[in-house]
């Protein structure tokens, strides 16, 4: 067991005293510093254990507690020889020693050598300082001599805890020296992964392909409760044609990308910015997020931002939602009513100020108001008819917009249940979730410039029924209706996911899915809108899907996975598609 012991000292010259005694040593640290001793009782110092001894990092000492006035008041000191009742009667005169509010050093065995030693330093710390403030007359000869002898007995472990002390205090130094921030914590994370896929649409099977995500994330805080989030990323995913679903035959026809074939950690829009129609480079660095979360009361918390997604606040139900380390499609993370008008795009791209309010250690309700384009004061002129070359609108009240809630549930350790809502409006004919091609002309034989209003519902539940299994799965369904009053256009979209989860299968940090479900499947169509395009022959779409995560190293995890579409984008004129991948993922 840990055990803690408080050293004090001044930085003072060694003591020469009056009496002729030889001087007394003090162990030179920082007076609001406590030094964490990890000690095997009886065991002496080695070369082998004498780092895990005193490289752990300082602890701070709370300012209240309470000085100890007796030895005897530390219930794991035992008065078993001479020096056991010397140091107790210098604890009683000069109170150097100070405890723990319990009266213990939180243990239930004798002191070691070393920590008695750290105790008579701060009596020999004490002492030094009387007679240093010209008080030396409240130090008796017999004291001195006490201590004299006391330090000639253990010598060898104050010498000890002089030189890892100073070896600290070095370190210490250093570290605050070299250190990238006092107020900011830098994180990252870097994926890799060769990508096969065939069927689909395509005349031929794609070529093998390498993709890459990189981010880089800035989280500072300034007074420890409140959180502000700076994220970069850069990535080399291809768009439109050239994205995956591009290739197999499977993506809009618009170029914006959206298609069932989507993976975890690509991001909605490929190579193009939704907001304004411009390009994004390969690998060019951009801000993905821009977050503060702030509390506001003991169960409150607010939050605001440039760059943010609806994750960034709601609660992740299903164990698969890693993008880095969990399922390999975006089909199975998030019920799709979270990614609506854009909420999990990956590259942060509303503006969003919310509430986090946790109304109990089971239930917790979150919502958020977003809007794409608050940035853009007027738009552009048309590039389609009815859709401009700012697609989703402008300002921060008339563009694009929604408001999501979510209410998470926990009525045992072992259920977790999301229930979600989302409104939503939207200048031209889409979804914005990037996960089926009907995605882009949401109401099925309408224009691409018709608004649409969505309204959209979903739950998620995950039951772990055993200790390291879980089965988890959602429901969904988006009801779109044409904006404008003169069009009569109604659709619905459903969608549905099960699946299991397996937590350190077959070795401690290994985890593993097996998932089915329904992607997003017009089931049902009125007024204008129709379920089945020229040209497409109806039928239910299906996704199945298995990875496994092998972890390398705390840092390091190596995913093989593939999914599997069946009638690919509710089309059964499209063959069975099948995507692999071999996923890598550094974190930092």
């Amino acid at each position: 067991m840990n055990r803690y012991l408080l050293v004090y000292s001044k930085q003072l010259a060694l003591l020469c005293l009056l009496s002729g005694l030889l001087p007394l040593v003090t162990i030179p640290a920082s007076a609001k510093t406590a030094k964490k001793l990890d000690i095997a009782e009886s065991k002496q110092v080695s070369p082998q254990n004498e780092r895990s001894l005193f490289s752990d990092a300082p602890v701070l000492v709370s300012q209240s507690m309470a000085q100890v006035t007796s030895v005897s008041q530390l219930s794991d000191v035992q008065p078993t020889d001479w020096a056991f009742q010397a140091l107790q009667s210098l604890v009683e005169r000069y109170g150097c020693i100070a405890g723990y509010p319990d009266g213990t050093y939180r243990g239930n065995r004798a002191l070691t050598r070393y920590e008695f030693a750290a105790g008579l330093n701060a009596c020999l710390d004490r002492v030094n300082e009387l007679i240093a403030t010209a008080t030396s007359d409240l130090v008796s000869k017999e004291d001195l001599a006490t201590l004299q002898r006391l330090q000639e007995e253990f010598a060898a472990e104050l010498a000890t805890l002089r030189g890892r002390v100073d070896t600290l205090e070095v370190r210490n130094a250093e570290l605050e020296a070299n250190q990238f921030s006092t107020t900011t914590k830098l994180s990252g994370e870097v994926i890799l992964a060769p990508i096969a896929a065939t069927g689909g649409a395509a005349d031929d099977d794609p070529n093998i392909i390498l993709v890459n995500r990189a981010r880089l994330n800035l989280t500072s805080s300034f007074t420890g409760r409140d959180a502000l989030i700076t994220g970069l990323q850069a990535y080399n995913f291809q768009g439109g044609d050239s994205s995956i679903g591009g290739s197999l035959g499977l993506a809009d026809g618009l170029g914006l990308s959206s298609s069932s074939a989507k993976l975890s950690f690509e991001p909605q829009f490929p190579g193009v910015n939704p907001q304004n129609l411009s390009a994004i480079g390969s690998n060019s660095f951009s801000l993905y997020k821009l977050l503060y979360v702030f509390p506001v009361a003991s169960k409150v918390t607010l939050f605001a931002g440039t760059a943010a997604e609806t994750t960034d606040a709601f609660p992740a139900i299903t164990p698969f939602a890693n993008e880095g380390q969990e399922a390999v499609s975006r089909f199975a993370g998030y019920n799709p009513v979270v990614r609506v008008s854009g909420g999990t795009s990956g590259s942060g791209l509303a503006s969003a100020a919310g509430f986090i309010w946790n109304v109990s250690d089971a239930i917790n309700l979150t919502a958020l108001y977003g809007s794409v384009n608050a940035a853009i004061p007027t738009e552009a002129p048309e590039v389609l008819p009815g859709v401009s070359g700012t697609p989703l609108g402008a300002g921060l009240f008339s563009g694009s917009s929604v408001v999501a809630a979510q209410l998470t549930i926990k009525p045992s350790r072992s259920l977790d249940i999301g229930l979600n809502y989302a409104n939503s409006y939207h200048e031209i004919n889409i979804l914005g979730t990037g996960l089926v091609n009907a995605d882009i002309g949401a109401l099925g034989g309408l224009p691409a410039g018709t608004p649409v209003k969505l309204n959209s519902v979903g739950g998620t539940l995950t039951w772990r029924f055993a200790p390291k299994v879980a089965l988890s799965g959602y429901g969904a369904a988006i009801f779109v209706d044409a904006a404008p009053e003169a069009v009569d256009a109604e659709t619905t979209f459903t969608s549905w996911m099960v699946g299991l989860h397996f937590s350190d299968l077959f070795a401690e940090g290994n985890n593993a899915g097996l998932l089915f479900g329904q992607p997003l499947y017009r089931s049902d169509a009125s007024g204008d809108a129709v379920t089945q395009l020229p040209g497409e022959d109806r039928a239910t779409p299906y996704h199945l899907e298995a990875y496994y995560r092998f972890r390398v190293s705390d840092n390091v995890s190596i995913t093989p996975g593939a999914f599997v579409l069946f009638n690919p984008e509710g089309n059964s004129n499209n063959d069975t598609a099948v995507v692999g991948l071999l996923r890598t993922t550094f974190t930092f």
